[in-house]
């Protein structure tokens, strides 16, 4: 998974139905502070997440596909959870995430 903040949403006239009833949103990875890494990625929402929500993205076509109930669904990036705070001690370098529960 990748920590990432919604910067936009895709909008299209046409899609394949298993994108029906879900918005396509454009993702940017960030480290635990917050600032940008790496490339942008679409994922598809299923939490009801919104531009500028720090967010968990799964990038894993088996699994997304698992999580839309699509074995055959063309896709790779869903976002799966929306992070209310991320909290780094000092002491370990290690990052713990609190999720806003759906």
């Amino acid at each position: 998974m990748t920590l990432a903040r919604i910067i936009g949403t895709v909008v299209s006239t046409a899609k394949l139905p298993v994108y029906e009833g879900h918005k396509i949103l454009v993702a940017q990875p960030v480290d635990p502070s917050g600032a940008p890494k790496g490339k942008t990625v679409l994922a598809l929402d299923t939490v009801q997440a919104g531009e500028g929500d720090v967010v968990l993205v799964l990038q894993e076509g088996n699994s997304a596909r698992l999580i839309v109930g699509d074995s055959m669904a063309p896709m790779r990036c869903v976002v799966v959870a929306v992070v209310d705070e991320v909290e780094t001690t000092e002491e370990s370098g290690r990052s713990l995430w609190q999720i806003r529960p759906t």
